[in-house]
């Protein structure tokens, strides 16, 4: 086997935290899973945290939205927040790999941090907000990435069903006087539809929200 690359690393340990979940990821069993000795390992990485981050860098890398003076403001946030998503999306575990770690330390979300910053700005909102807003779509983006299920990571297609079963059985026998909307949308509120109108949804009413907050700010 030739020398195992840092790159190789972190693509499986992102698809051992995807199907089994991020208590799974581990130095003995990546090492396990790609045929080297653990002390093979702690060249690109010394601990778990240092490959949890580089799992977090690895998951945004070569995602790029440089600012474009020419372009409005509007169309570029959007397009950062959308392929935020798309980009998250490819591994089910990347919510929780970036709850695992200081953003601060992860170079390529950094990168996508700024341009959030710099379009804010753009727009006319202060320091203060600018930062606000960045970090309102950027969490919100991650959050959106997880979506549209709640499926468990190492469930089958039948599994997973029965489980949205379940689920919509439980919420529909709640007392309708009690919890009548929930009783109601008990099918919607599980299964939550397809993945490409919770991301479109979900994108409008976060670009939204803001684009009202700067309409009102230059209107005043």
């Amino acid at each position: 086997m030739g020398k195992l690359s840092r790159e190789a690393v972190v693509d499986q340990a992102l698809e051992i935290g995807s199907a089994e979940g991020l208590q799974a990821v581990t130095i003995r069993r990546l090492a396990q899973e790609l045929g080297v000795t653990p002390m093979a390992l702690y060249w690109h990485f010394k601990n778990k945290e240092q490959l949890i981050i580089g799992m977090a860098d690895h998951l945004v890398e070569g995602f790029v939205i440089t600012e474009d003076y020419d372009r409005p403001w509007q169309e570029q946030l959007r397009e950062l927040v959308a392929g935020l998503i798309k980009v998250l999306r490819r591994y089910p575990c990347a919510a929780a790999v970036l709850e695992e770690v200081d953003h601060i330390t992860v170079p390529s979300f950094l990168r996508v941090w700024d341009t959030g910053l710099g379009l804010a700005k753009q727009a006319g909102f202060s320091y203060e907000e600018s930062c606000l807003i960045s970090r309102y779509l950027l969490q919100g983006a991650i959050a959106l990435a997880a979506g549209p299920t709640d499926r468990r990571p190492g469930l089958s297609d039948q599994d997973a069903a029965e489980h949205v079963r379940v689920k919509r059985v439980g919420l529909q026998s709640l007392p309708p006087d009690v919890y009548p909307h929930i009783v109601e949308m008990a099918a919607p509120l599980c299964e939550r539809g397809t993945a490409e109108f919770y991301d479109t949804f979900g994108v409008d009413l976060l670009v939204t929200g803001i684009e009202t907050l700067a309409a009102r700010l230059h209107r005043d």
